[in-house]
């Protein structure tokens, strides 16, 4: 892409990770929309490709599931200097991307989530602790819906993906109706997107 960015955008881009961070309930990735109105829509830092990659990439993988982060701040520093052919310049800003984005999502809620739980544990048996936990669930509930859709929008060309929509059909179906393992669906899918047939 090779869009310079200023440090007025490295500091935008930890600022908005690091809102999004007090904003995750549920893990970082019920922020993925607005990480993808942030990045794709506003600022043009990615890609629709590269974001939908990202979060594929590293939620296929094994680790933790904020890893996506990590790409994509990569990807924001590599597009800044030009691409990968940009040679060290792209790996330095591929690393301060990685780093600001990672940080940003990563400090303030630990650092919240470290002193609301000393707080909760103290006032365990208080009802608007237990209230404010049921209330939780639905806002979980909702925000992974809301990314779902997002991720699904990639693909509104019926008729060019519809392998993708049909594997992902049944492979819903399989979850619901019997005690195959998820992961192995996921190897599945894997095996079937390496081999060309997705």
């Amino acid at each position: 892409m090779g869009l310079p960015l200023s440090p007025q955008d490295w500091f935008d881009l930890f600022m908005h990770f690091a809102v999004l961070s007090l904003l995750g309930i549920g893990g970082a990735i019920t922020t993925a929309p607005e990480m993808h109105r942030f990045l794709v829509s506003e600022k043009n830092w990615l890609t629709d490709a590269s974001f939908s990659s990202c979060i594929a990439l590293a939620q296929s993988s094994p680790g933790p599931n904020v890893l996506f982060v990590a790409l994509m701040g990569w990807q924001v520093g590599v597009n800044a200097a030009g691409g990968l052919s940009a040679g060290a310049n792209a790996w330095w800003l591929g690393l301060l991307g990685v780093m600001l984005t990672m940080v940003g999502i990563m400090l303030p809620s630990s650092i919240l989530t470290y002193k609301a739980t000393k707080w909760a544990h103290v006032n365990r048996d208080l009802i608007s602790v237990q209230t404010f936990k049921s209330g939780m669930a639905p806002i979980v509930i909702g925000l992974l819906v809301s990314t779902g859709w997002l991720l699904s929008a990639a693909h509104r060309d019926f008729a060019q993906d519809w392998k993708i929509w049909l594997v992902t059909a049944v492979a819903t179906l399989v979850v619901l109706r019997t005690s195959i393992q998820l992961l192995w669906l996921i190897a599945a899918g894997g095996i079937l997107g390496a081999a060309g047939l997705l």
